[in-house]
């Protein structure tokens, strides 16, 4: 039986849909305004910077991308310095940004499910291959970079 996974840019789109959804039929308080825009459209442009860097080291690193795929390298440098999950961190940020820029208050609780699902999905197993891969480099990096800020 074929294993199917749901990667985590799926997630991203499903999380977007449902913002647009909860903001068309169950939008709870509004808080909509120009600023609220213009703050949902810088954390929306840092969180696609965020995916764009961190891809390109991994490109650079001649690793791959696809979660517990071809894992050939530890990539710790660009922003990897200070996130150990970069474009995690970017889909999230991408996220809430649509979040607030819609101004649905129920809107808000999506980024909040997805990060939880990355954790619980991605994260803490990737951490355990890597673990495993890299026995001496990856502790190291854990005490010198947090997960996700």
């Amino acid at each position: 039986m074929v294993k199917r996974v749901i990667y985590p840019p799926v997630w991203l789109v499903i999380g977007l849909i449902c913002i647009f959804a909860l903001n068309e039929f169950y939008s709870g308080s509004v808080f909509s305004s120009t600023a609220a825009q213009a703050v949902g459209g810088v954390i929306i442009v840092t969180g696609l910077l965020l995916l764009v860097n961190a891809g390109s080291l991994f490109k650079k690193a001649e690793t791959d991308l696809i979660p517990f795929k071809n894992v050939s390298a530890l990539v710790t440098s660009g922003v990897y310095r200070f996130t150990r999950n970069p474009m995690y961190l970017g889909m999230a940020l991408v996220l809430l940004g649509c979040a607030i820029t819609v101004g649905a208050a129920t809107a808000l609780m999506v980024p909040l499910l997805f990060v939880a699902i990355i954790e619980m999905r991605y994260i803490r197993p990737e951490e355990a291959m890597l673990q495993g891969l890299f026995p001496e480099e990856f502790p190291a990096y854990c005490q010198r970079v947090r997960r996700w800020l």
